[in-house]
């Protein structure tokens, strides 16, 4: 079995009001040296058997069709060990 990942961030022209307010919120809480957050989506995918070229390109399809909005957001996709 392998996990393959599908991480979903806004396009960098894209306004991120949630980023903003994580942002604004840091150094109220005492933490410093941020200048940008970006927030974004992951999505873990336990797949049956390996992680193939197939697979991954299901997971594209996936990604470009489900998971995100190709409009407003770009995705990458990565393969993790899966836990067992």
């Amino acid at each position: 079995m392998a996990r393959v990942v599908v991480a979903v961030m806004p396009k960098p022209e894209i306004l991120d009001p949630q980023g903003k307010a994580v942002l604004g919120a840091l150094p109220r809480l005492g933490f410093t040296g941020v200048t940008d957050v970006r927030q974004g989506k992951r999505f873990e995918l336990e797949v049956e058997g390996d992680a193939t070229p197939d697979v991954l390109a299901a997971v594209e399809k996936m990604a470009e069709t489900l998971l995100s909005n190709p409009v407003i957001e770009n995705y990458t996709v990565s393969v993790e060990q899966a836990d067992r």
